[in-house]
């Protein structure tokens, strides 16, 4: 398998338990929300995908590209923290070629594309960011999106670090997605998502449980930017509640306070969006990875 072939696979089989698994606040085959369907996140990530697969050695235009993609496609922001997050790790991909890759030599060529990103890559993100146009994006009084860069693209999200956890990803190297969320996921073997079986179910469990390691773990800045910090705090300790739960080898769907929290948290327009695109870019990083080797 090339690397573009095992990019392109992790994407897709990544943005499909995304949708797979049911995730309370998000968007799922089980449960729309937000004027959002399952289908338009599938469609998105069909979209997206030839940037994410074939652009990836430039991130800022594979950024560009991925969003462009999907907003012909959908006309709306269904995967911008989620491109902002895979493009650079796509990229380290593809740096290593054809190399069986475990999780230190991903890292460490990671390390070496957020080092070498440019103010052009920073421009070009901006674009995407513009166009994609998320919800609670105000202004900055430093490299507002709205003007031209003048830093590159890590420098430029770390102004942001503070305030948004996907920009603490490029600041940081993406160390919590190797340590939060592959932590999480642990052992569990994700194939291709099927509707239904045994197997399955207990991956939508590990999958779920990555999505509550990252809820859990820090205040949901989506829901920070539209709710305020007392809110994220509060579904933060609810999810902190759940990861409690021993594992079971079984979907959380099947306990009615799970499907509950779901309705709850979307009538009150409340979305774990950073979460979830914390979640999908574990299960890509996993996917990226061909070796395994002790956490």
């Amino acid at each position: 398998m090339t690397s573009s072939a095992r990019i392109e696979a992790a994407w897709r089989r990544a943005c499909a338990w995304d949708v797979a698994a049911t995730k309370p606040g998000n968007v799922s085959h089980a449960s729309a929300g937000h004027r959002m369907t399952a289908t338009q996140f599938l469609d998105s990530a069909d979209a997206a995908a030839p940037a994410i697969a074939h652009l990836a050695g430039v991130v800022g235009e594979g950024i560009e590209a991925a969003v462009a993609a999907t907003w012909v496609r959908v006309g709306c922001n269904t995967n911008l923290g989620i491109v902002l997050l895979c493009v650079p790790l796509a990229a380290a991909r593809w740096r290593l070629g054809l190399t069986p890759v475990d999780r230190t030599a991903l890292q460490l060529a990671l390390g070496a594309v957020l080092a070498d990103l440019t103010p052009q890559d920073s421009a070009a993100a901006y674009r995407a960011i513009r166009q994609a146009n998320p919800g609670g994006l105000g202004r900055a009084d430093d490299e507002d999106v709205h003007q031209e860069p003048t830093l590159d693209l890590r420098a430029a999200m770390s102004l942001a670090a503070g305030r948004d956890r996907i920009a603490r990803q490029y600041r940081d190297g993406f160390a919590e997605l190797f340590s939060v969320g592959l932590g999480a996921l642990g052992t569990a073997a994700l194939g291709p998502w099927a509707p239904q079986g045994p197997r399955e179910d207990a991956a939508a469990e590990a999958v779920q449980r990555v999505f509550l390691a990252w809820l859990a773990s820090a205040p949901d800045a989506h829901i920070v930017r539209k709710h305020g910090a007392a809110v994220a705090q509060s579904v933060m300790n609810d999810a902190a509640h759940w990861l409690q739960r021993p594992i079971s080898g079984h979907a959380l769907d099947a306990d009615p306070a799970w499907r509950a929290w779901d309705a709850t948290l979307k009538q009150q327009g409340i979305n774990p969006g950073t979460s979830a695109d914390l979640t999908v870019a574990t299960l890509f990083l996993d996917g990226l990875i061909e070796r395994r080797e002790a956490p």
